[in-house]
């Protein structure tokens, strides 16, 4: 394979899942760690992702602005916070977890809405500051240099003394058999403490990461109540996550 094509796979594989691992790049492109290394450090100086320990992120999971324009598939991502925005109602009490699905989400809540916002995302809380009849409440604990959410036992302890109508999540993997993963252990142990937080649980994903999975896993499916992608419900592509819970 030609060092171009394994810089796009690099690339590919970031902005899909915000987060990867030099050994998971590796292991994908069947070269050696030390390969992959110095491929992320020529992407990192060609200021196409980020390279961080153990592994690389996307700039858009990384730098969150009002103005960033590097938001892997934004329109599918806009499209989804749409539908995410009309379950909600006056008087609701809601926790959003973090990332970039997420903070569009956030951003496209209307200010008139009186909802109480519980929230593990630095750039969700500020973006959400900015409803007028908002009420932030942030989750405290070690915050994520890489993704600006808290986790750690102080913020699995918060979670866990709460408890909210509505539960707004995102994924790096989902698959319809063995459920949610992601590549951080911390960062599902908060995710699994968001769920248990939540009267109903969402999945906010582009379909683009349907039928991935990755070490460690977050829940079976069908522990959420919706899963909202940019789909359509009745979609073929969706077929396998029809009969686990509700799609929009």
């Amino acid at each position: 394979m030609l060092k171009e094509e394994r810089h796009q796979l690099i690339l590919n594989e970031v902005e899909l899942h915000s987060k990867v691992l030099l050994i998971d790049l590796s292991e994908k492109l069947n070269v050696s760690i030390d390969t992959v290394r110095r491929d992320v450090k020529e992407l990192d100086k060609g200021k196409k992702l980020k390279k961080v320990h153990g592994g690389a992120v996307s700039l858009g999971f990384n730098s969150y602005t009002r103005l960033n324009t590097n938001i892997y598939a934004l329109d599918k991502k806009h499209k989804i916070a749409e539908k995410a925005v009309a379950l909600l109602k006056n008087g609701d009490a809601i926790l959003i977890h973090g990332g970039t699905t997420c903070l569009e989400f956030a951003r496209m809540i209307p200010s008139k809405l009186n909802i109480t916002y519980f929230t593990l995302s630095l750039p969700v809380a500020m973006e959400l500051l900015r409803k007028n009849n908002s009420k932030v409440i942030l989750i405290g604990g070690l915050l994520s240099h890489e993704s600006q959410i808290t986790i750690g036992a102080n913020a699995v302890h918060a979670l866990s003394e709460i408890r909210v109508d509505y539960g707004f999540i995102g994924t790096g993997y989902a698959d319809a058999k063995f459920g949610l993963t992601g590549s951080d252990w911390e960062s599902e142990q908060v995710k699994k403490a968001v769920i248990k937080a939540s009267r109903k649980v969402i999945l906010l994903t582009i379909s683009e990461k349907l039928n991935s999975q990755h070490r460690y896993k977050t829940c079976d499916l069908n522990t959420l109540d919706t899963m909202i992608t940019e789909l359509e419900p009745h979609d073929p592509a969706l077929i396998e996550y029809r009969n686990q819970l509700n799609l929009l």
